[in-house]
């Protein structure tokens, strides 16, 4: 598998070897030992599976307390795929960084924990999935906008559709320092 560095530290886009031929193919989409020789020494204890119709923006979500990290992937179609540093203290702190997932180029992005994570479905349909670190906690569920002009996402889409929830997320400078994950080095 091959690592692809992005300018967030920690944030890392994964290729990983395909085989294939006219039957089809086949990848290693995880391998323990592998992921961790890469830095990524993550226990994956929840597996969701998502699927979106074009123009559904989902995020940017995160969880704090306990966060979680996430190994994402897209199964079926293309979306683009944002992580948000949001860790109190960090040197990148709001900083983002985006990356286009699709079935045809089989790319994995690790979200670690601390970041806010969202994504933007541009195809007809797309099957998305994450591994996660930590199980989902309805208590600690948090998210920021979408279209916080600090943060300066370029996504594909003007007018995206949205949970309820995704809607009412406050800015990242509104949100409460308490809610907010601690950068440590």
């Amino acid at each position: 598998m091959k690592i692809i560095k992005t300018s967030l530290p920690d944030a890392l886009i994964i290729e990983p070897q395909i085989f294939g031929d006219a039957r089809g193919f086949f990848y290693e989409s995880y391998n323990r030992a592998s992921y961790h020789d890469a830095g990524i020494d993550a226990e994956f204890i929840q597996s969701n599976v998502s699927r979106s119709a074009r123009g559904v923006l989902r995020g940017l979500h995160y969880q704090w307390p306990n966060p979680q990290g996430k190994l994402v992937s897209v199964l079926e179609g293309e979306v683009y795929d944002v992580a948000v540093d949001i860790r109190r203290g960090s040197p990148t702190f709001g900083k983002s960084v985006g990356v286009m997932l699709t079935a045809d180029n089989h790319r994995h992005f690790w979200v670690p924990e601390g970041f806010a994570h969202g994504f933007c479905v541009v195809s007809e349909f797309a099957t998305f999935s994450y591994q996660c670190t930590a199980l989902y906690d309805r208590a600690a569920d948090a998210g920021i906008r979408w279209n916080d002009a600090d943060l300066a996402i370029d996504w594909p889409v003007s007018a995206p559709l949205l949970s309820e929830k995704d809607g009412k997320t406050p800015l990242l400078k509104d949100v409460a320092p308490e809610r907010l994950p601690i950068y440590a080095p």
